[in-house]
């Protein structure tokens, strides 16, 4: 056997268990929103189902309403970041990791603390450690996945330049997008019997202020143009439609999960507007996006800068691989 078979061969493995592990994580954090939907729309409400329960299974149920919503949040992120390396590369996701996180904990103190720029709101148990006694920590990991799979399908835009516009465009697209999901999911999260957050001040939008959906757009606006200036214009993620399946889905499964828990509270137009503004856009964006070549050419990974090894046999050619 060759050493450039062998090498293809180790390449070959290694990009399986990379894949695998980044679509593992993604079905755990899928899942743990399952499981969060059945306890707060069929458990929490049934006493009766909650008192039969054995100690053994009061424990479960406990455990689960402790650390379920931190769990979801630390799969998806995991998830996000390990697609992005496979995807973008380390550098790439790191430059949009970094400042999503620094910039949406920095806002969400300055939120909790302030009032700015969200409005007044405190956020209660569930969620897991809070930062300074303020924010739990798993907030600006929702952030970084949610902006980065929403940035990662706007950005598909660019495909027709990486020029001003285009880039401009794609930030706004990406940020409108993840705000949408904020319309959806707030008024679940804060206006129920079972809040995880709570607004200090009235709210002239089913109990949330105006103000917190320009913090939003604009939090959002800010960590996704700080990435795009580090990426630079000759290195922006244009990706093809089978490489943005997996933000499509992250992002899909994180709006469902909103928009059944608004449906189930009764807040139908924010749903509503949710739709419009979020998932809609993003099908419109999946769908016209073109479908990639399989990736055994250098032209399949070009836009990603994916380097190509050669491997010396008839049928295969070149493998992308990190």
């Amino acid at each position: 056997m060759s050493s450039k078979f062998q090498l293809f061969l180790g390449v070959n493995g290694v990009m399986r268990r990379a894949i695998s592990a980044q679509w593992v994580n993604l079905g755990m954090h899928l899942v743990s929103m399952v499981f969060g939907l059945f306890g707060l729309i069929l458990v929490l409400p049934n006493t009766a189902f909650i008192e039969s329960l054995s100690e053994a299974g009061l424990q479960v149920f406990s455990w689960g309403m402790q650390n379920g919503g931190a769990s979801y949040m630390i799969f998806g992120a995991i998830a996000a970041f390990l697609y992005g390396k496979q995807t973008i590369g380390l550098k790439r996701t790191l430059a949009f990791c970094i400042p999503a996180i620094g910039i949406s904990v920095t806002s969400e103190l300055l939120g909790t603390s302030t009032g700015f720029p969200f409005g007044a709101y405190s956020y209660l148990s569930g969620l897991g450690y809070k930062i300074a006694g303020l924010v739990p920590f798993t907030i600006p990991l929702s952030w970084f996945y949610m902006g980065f799979s929403a940035f990662l399908v706007a950005a598909t835009v660019m495909r027709f330049g990486t020029g001003f516009i285009p880039r401009i465009s794609a930030i706004a697209l990406g940020a409108l997008m993840l705000t949408s999901w904020d319309f959806v999911l707030d008024p679940a999260m804060s206006q129920t019997p079972y809040p995880f957050w709570e607004w200090h001040q009235a709210g002239e939008f089913y109990g949330m202020p105006y103000q917190n959906f320009v913090g939003w757009m604009g939090t959002g606006a800010v960590f996704m143009t700080v990435a795009s200036l580090i990426w630079g214009k000759a290195n922006q993620p244009i990706l093809n439609r089978q490489q943005i399946l997996f933000p499509t889905i992250m992002y899909a499964g994180n709006f469902m999960f909103a928009l059944l828990l608004s449906f189930n509270a009764g807040f139908y137009v924010p749903a509503m507007l949710g739709i419009v503004v979020g998932a809609l856009p993003l099908a419109v964006l999946y769908f016209t996006t073109p479908k990639g070549e399989l990736e055994t050419s250098e032209s399949a990974t070009a836009s990603v800068n994916i380097p190509v090894v050669a491997v010396d046999t008839s049928k295969v050619e070149t493998i992308a691989t990190r």
